[in-house]
C-alpha cells in the first residue's frame, strides 16, 4: 500500500502545483490591475468627496481594465446621474456601467 502511494506522490504533487499556478493566471496584465486598483481608489475618493454622493454608503466601485461598474442603491435619479458623471471624470475609466438601482 505505501509503495502504491510513494508511486503517485509525484504525479499527484505535479497535477497540484500545475492547477495551482493555473488559478493565478488573469485576463489582465500587471500594469492593468495596479491601474484597477487606482481607478477605483479614484472613483471612490471623489465619491466622497461630492457633498450629495457622500452621504451614499451603499455605491459599490468595481474596475476591471478599466471599466467601471458601479452597483448598490441610491435615493434618487438625480444621483444615479451623478454617480456615473463622477465615475466618467476620473482618468483611466474608458466606460462605466451603471447598475444602479433607485431605492423604492
Amino acid at each position: 500500500m505505501a509503495n502504491h502511494f510513494r508511486r503517485y506522490l509525484p504525479m499527484v504533487a505535479v497535477l497540484t502545483l500545475v492547477c495551482f499556478v493555473a488559478s493565478c493566471k488573469t485576463t489582465s496584465s500587471p500594469a492593468r490591475q495596479v491601474d484597477d486598483a487606482g481607478i477605483k481608489t479614484s472613483v471612490k475618493a471623489k465619491m466622497a468627496a461630492d457633498v450629495r454622493l457622500s452621504t451614499l454608503t451603499n455605491i459599490e466601485v468595481n474596475s476591471t481594465n478599466g471599466v467601471v461598474t458601479l452597483s448598490g442603491q441610491v435615493e434618487n435619479e438625480s444621483d444615479r446621474s451623478l454617480a456615473v458623471k463622477v465615475a466618467r471624470s476620473v482618468e483611466g475609466v474608458v466606460k462605466v456601467n451603471n447598475e444602479l438601482q433607485i431605492k423604492h
